[in-house]
C-alpha cells in the first residue's frame, strides 16, 4: 500500500493523511509526518502501469522531481523541495495556500518573482535534458538559435502530437508548417537564454493572502521569456498590473502584446489540443488567419 511505501522511504509514520487532486491518473495525497513534515505526494495508481487508458502517458513523476530540484539548485523561484522521487513516486513540500484569488498586489510580486527567473542565464536554449508539459514530451536539443529551436522543437513537435493523435487536420498542420517557415518574419531574438518555468497558468501559482506562495508542476527549459509570459495571458492568469511591473524591471520590445504573444501561445494551445480535443483548435485557426494563413 501507498501509505506502508511512504512510511519506508521517509523513514517516519504517517500521523495524517488526505487525498489531494492532481490530474492526469494519478494519485495524491497530503501527509503529515510525526517528525513534523507537511508533504505533497504524486503517485501512479497502478505502479509500473505508465500508460493511460485515452493513451496518454501517466506524468513521469521522475522527470518532474528533477525539473524541481533544477529549479531550486539554479533560482530562488519559490517552488517545493523534492524529499522522494522516482519512476512511480514523487513526494515534496506541501505549499500553504489560503484559496484566495489574483490581486494586482499577486501580480506585482508574481512579476518581480518571475523577472528574477527569467535573469537566470543559460548558455543555449533547450536543456540539458529532455522534460514534459503535464503528460506530454518536450525535446530539448540545445540551440544556440532561438527562433529555429521554438519552430521545430515547440510549435512543430507539439503540431505533430496533436494531429497523429489528436483532432489536428492534415490541413492545419500545413498551414503551422508554413507559418515555421516564416517565423524570422514576426519574432525576436532574446538577449540570451534565460530559465523557464514553461508552464505559468493559474492552476500552477499558489497563493496566500496578496502574495505568491509558490509555483508547481513545471516544464522547464532556457529560452525566449516571451514564451512564458505569452502562457501568463492565455487563460487570464496575469493582466496589466503583471506587465506593468514585469516590464518595469526587464522591458518588451514593440509587438508583443498585439502579435507575438499569440504566436507563442499556438504552442500551449496546440498542447491542449492533444490533450483535450477539438475544442481548442478555434484559437489556432484564428492566429493563423490573423496573418494571412
Amino acid at each position: 500500500m501507498l501509505k506502508e511505501r511512504l512510511e519506508t522511504v521517509l523513514g517516519d509514520e504517517i500521523v495524517q493523511s488526505a487525498s489531494l487532486p492532481v490530474g492526469f491518473g494519478l494519485e495524491g495525497l497530503e501527509v503529515r509526518l510525526r517528525d513534523g513534515r507537511h508533504l505533497a505526494v504524486k503517485a501512479m495508481r497502478s505502479p509500473g502501469k505508465t500508460q493511460l487508458s485515452n493513451g496518454l502517458w501517466a506524468a513521469p513523476l521522475k522527470i518532474e522531481g528533477y525539473m524541481l530540484s533544477e529549479l531550486r539548485r539554479l533560482s530562488d523561484f519559490p517552488v517545493p523541495a523534492v524529499h522522494h522521487c522516482d519512476a512511480d513516486l514523487l513526494v515534496m513540500d506541501f505549499i500553504e495556500t489560503d484559496g484566495g484569488r489574483i490581486t494586482g498586489a499577486v501580480e506585482r510580486d508574481a512579476a518581480e518573482i518571475i523577472a528574477a527567473l527569467h535573469s537566470v542565464r543559460g548558455t543555449r536554449f533547450g536543456y540539458p535534458k529532455d522534460t514534459v508539459i503535464g503528460p506530454l514530451p518536450q525535446r530539448n536539443p540545445e540551440s544556440d538559435r532561438w527562433i529555429p529551436f521554438f519552430a521545430e522543437h515547440r510549435l512543430m513537435a507539439m503540431a505533430r502530437m496533436a494531429h497523429e493523435k489528436g483532432p489536428l487536420s492534415t490541413a492545419d498542420l500545413g498551414r503551422l508548417e508554413r507559418l515555421a517557415e516564416r517565423l524570422d518574419e514576426y519574432l525576436v531574438k532574446p538577449d540570451h537564454p534565460s530559465l523557464l518555468h514553461g508552464d505559468l497558468w493559474t492552476g500552477n501559482v499558489l497563493l496566500k493572502g496578496d502574495r505568491i506562495a509558490g509555483f508547481v508542476d513545471p516544464a522547464i527549459s532556457f529560452g525566449h521569456p516571451e514564451i512564458e509570459l505569452a502562457f501568463t495571458t492565455m487563460f487570464g492568469t496575469f493582466g496589466n498590473a503583471f506587465f506593468d511591473a514585469y516590464e518595469a524591471i526587464s522591458p518588451l520590445e514593440p509587438g508583443f502584446h498585439t502579435l507575438r504573444k499569440d504566436l507563442y501561445n499556438l504552442y500551449p494551445t496546440l498542447v491542449h489540443v492533444r490533450l483535450f480535443g477539438a475544442g481548442y483548435l478555434g484559437g489556432i485557426d484564428s492566429t493563423l488567419r490573423r496573418i494571412g494563413l
